[in-house]
């Protein structure tokens, strides 16, 4: 039995932050859902909305101060990544982990996904700052960090808790397709949370 513990979760409102708190309020644990528009955070059980703005450090930090762990999931290009880590070290919240992208990956030795052609463009400055703010907890030496890249593809599906683990390379099926439902990514984290095995590292899921 895992013991409950207090989460800040930032941006619980989003598409993997609200699957993220579906999975945290089921296991029990204590919630709170920090999001622009509180009003759009699913009433569950444990969760309680709060307003915050990730750009605003020293109100971040004090909305996080207080619990066991802080979840980041929101998008690159939507924050700024020291900015969070400075509110994160501010708070005295030492477990961080964060929603990484698929792609600083890597397809080959030295190559990664967003390096390939195939890569799509509209996605290219979300990947790139992705990594950005991997190299970044890199450096980090005062958080116990993790970051988990889900496949290339996630999108909403089954929570069927069937799922394989890498660490730096992109997880391909037999099929080559790479792929994860938002939903299994989800009992990912949390399981990384409650039962931590990949501190201060990437890991990545997959089917």
């Amino acid at each position: 039995m895992n013991v409950a513990k207090k989460v800040a979760l930032i941006g619980a409102s989003g598409f993997i932050g609200s699957r993220l708190l579906a999975e945290l309020s089921a296991r029990g644990h204590a919630v709170t859902a920090i999001t622009r528009n509180p009003e759009k955070v699913a009433a569950l059980p444990g969760v309680t909305a709060v307003k915050g703005d990730v750009f605003d450090k020293d109100a971040l930090a004090g909305l996080i101060a207080g619990h066991d762990a802080v979840i980041s999931a929101v998008h690159f290009t939507a924050s700024d990544p020291q900015v969070l880590l400075a509110a994160v070290k501010q708070s005295g919240v030492k477990r961080y982990l964060v929603v990484g992208g698929a792609g600083s990956l890597e397809v080959a030795p030295g190559v990664k996904l967003f390096d390939t052609p195939q890569f799509p463009a509209a996605y290219l400055d979300e990947a790139r700052k992705g990594g950005v703010f991997l190299d970044l907890l890199k450096l980090e030496q005062g958080l116990d960090w993790t970051f988990l890249s889900p496949s290339a593809l996630i999108q909403p599906g089954e929570r069927t808790g069937k799922f394989r683990l890498g660490t730096d390379q992109l997880l391909v099926d037999d099929k080559g397709n790479s792929a994860i439902s938002a939903e299994d990514y989800a009992i990912a984290l949390v399981d990384e949370l409650e039962k931590p095995a990949h501190g201060r590292r990437r890991f990545t899921v997959g089917y």
